[in-house]
């Protein structure tokens, strides 16, 4: 099963479509008018669709098992065909589109079993997914139509000073293209106050989108960003800071000792991450990519 440990829980939804080809209007007739000899199909596949949704994972291996939090059959008659639409909703951390397909294709196999005492030539049509939403893909259109140019500043004494090499930094700036955006500059100082602000002071005077900083956000006598970058901060986004404190909660306890802090320089974006590799990874998975919501705002462009 492919690994979802990292992934957070969101609103995720599918829609699902299959559709059954009878052969003869006496068959339609026959449904519309309750005449079917099995009984109501419409009832009895709307009941194994909804035993069919909730046991996917018990069926398709890969399929992680979820909770299900809503479910919806709808039936509609087009001529000879009766359409199916199976609507799955879950607030989790993978989708579930296989659910809603697994539920229109049983719907489906019930009324074809259903039907085919009374018509030999009942068909199984197309079975596809129709719409999902939910998780990273929803946020793919936040940089069309803009480049975002970032800066990332490693604040650690041991690196500076060479005795270390830097890690953190170098995997931010991989993960930050990953995303699209262009990392235009990256320097390394030390966890002064004054080294980290001129960082700040440089960014906003190139035109930098987004400062990015990485260490120096714990609690011991060097960790020094927060107080360094606070001041700088025309407008505070403490929210940003919580979901990557509560994300990184769920792997390592201690991460609740994060003093980082987040917002805008004016028109800059500045974020204060961890100084260590799996710090960076994991908030960076915890906000990445809807923080990117922020620059379509910004420009005026609305939340949608």
């Amino acid at each position: 099963m492919v690994d979802i440990t990292h992934k957070t829980a969101t609103l995720r939804k599918a829609v699902a479509t299959a559709s059954v080809v009878t052969s003869h209007v006496l068959t339609v007739d026959a449904i519309k008018n309750g005449q079917v000899p099995k009984g109501n199909v419409y009832e009895f596949a709307r009941a194994a669709t909804l035993l069919a949704i909730k046991k996917t994972s018990d069926i398709i291996p890969d399929c992680h098992p979820l909770p299900i939090e809503y479910a919806a059959i709808d039936f509609e008659i087009e001529e000879l065909t009766i359409k199916i639409s199976v609507t799955v909703h879950t607030i989790y951390k993978t989708g579930v589109e296989v659910e809603a397909m697994h539920g229109a294709s049983v719907a489906a196999l019930v009324l074809y079993d259903m039907l085919k005492p009374i018509d030999k030539h009942v068909e199984i049509g197309s079975i596809r997914l129709l719409h999902k939403s939910g998780g990273k893909s929803d946020h793919a259109h936040l940089l069309e139509n803009r480049s975002i140019k970032a800066a990332v500043v490693v604040c650690s004494d041991s690196v500076y000073s060479g005795e270390k090499q830097d890690r953190s930094g170098f995997v931010l700036q991989e993960l930050l293209e990953d995303y699209g955006i262009a990392v235009v500059r990256s320097e390394v100082v030390p966890d002064e106050i004054d080294a980290i602000q001129h960082q700040l002071q440089v960014s906003k005077e190139l035109g930098i989108d987004m400062l990015i900083y990485t260490g120096g956000t714990g609690v011991s006598d060097r960790d020094v960003t927060p107080e360094a970058v606070q001041p700088y901060l025309t407008k505070q986004l403490p929210g940003v800071m919580e979901i990557a404190r509560q994300y990184g909660q769920q792997f390592v306890k201690t991460a609740m000792l994060s003093r980082a802090v987040a917002g805008f320089a004016d028109r800059m974006l500045v974020l204060t991450l961890p100084g260590s590799t799996n710090g960076v990874k994991e908030s960076m998975k915890a906000l990445f990519p809807q923080l990117l919501h922020v620059f379509p705002v910004q420009d005026n462009q609305g939340h949608g």
